[in-house]
């Protein structure tokens, strides 16, 4: 009974075989670019993208946290959601406006400050449930909120505000007016709203 016969082996490297024909080294060549190029796009791509997806949430977070960590009233416009929940409705035109959100698991305050023309003043005012006859000559806002926003009341300034506080949810407002210039009214509110 004679074996049965295995399949030709290839060469080992150092026995010199026959070489492949041209034709078929090309298409070695070819296909380990092919593969090589495959490999490279498979691990290449995905890195790619965890790096810059990984860059996003860093400058992300650094925004976020630049914004948590305020501690002052800082240029620019609340968001309308935010005007919307606090009940602050700035008036359009108003100028050198700032604001600055705060929230802990009791209370979230907003600080909203603007400068507005006498007319945008009394809008305001009517916007929000009362009028220049209902201001008392104080500060309405208190010495804690006014220390968080970075504000201070110089006696030298004509200040006149109200308290206007509404049922939960909503929020209760201090609104101050500085009336030193009465044609560049500037406004100061702090909205308070509890769980």
């Amino acid at each position: 009974m004679t074996p049965p016969s295995l399949p030709r082996q290839a060469p080992a490297p150092d026995e010199g075989g026959t070489p492949l024909p041209a034709e078929d080294r090309k298409h070695v060549v070819r296909r380990r670019w092919i593969t090589a190029i495959i490999i490279l796009l498979l691990v290449g791509v995905p890195a790619g993208y965890l790096a810059v997806s990984a860059q996003q949430s860093r400058e992300s977070g650094r925004d976020k946290a630049a914004k948590v960590g305020a501690t002052k009233v800082r240029p620019g416009w609340p968001s309308k959601v935010q005007r919307s929940i606090y009940e602050v409705p700035i008036p359009p035109k108003a100028w050198r406006v700032g604001f600055l959100e705060t929230n802990n698991w009791r209370t979230s305050r907003l600080y909203v400050q603007f400068a507005v023309t006498p007319a945008d003043l009394d809008a305001f005012l009517a916007d929000v449930g009362t009028s220049r006859s209902e201001l008392t000559r104080e500060v309405s806002v208190g010495a804690h909120d006014a220390a968080v926003a970075g504000w201070s009341w110089g006696p030298q300034n004509a200040w006149y505000g109200t308290t206007l506080e509404q049922p939960n949810p909503r929020p209760t407002r201090d609104v101050t007016v500085d009336l030193t210039d009465p044609a560049k009214p500037r406004v100061y509110v702090v909205s308070t709203a509890t769980p």
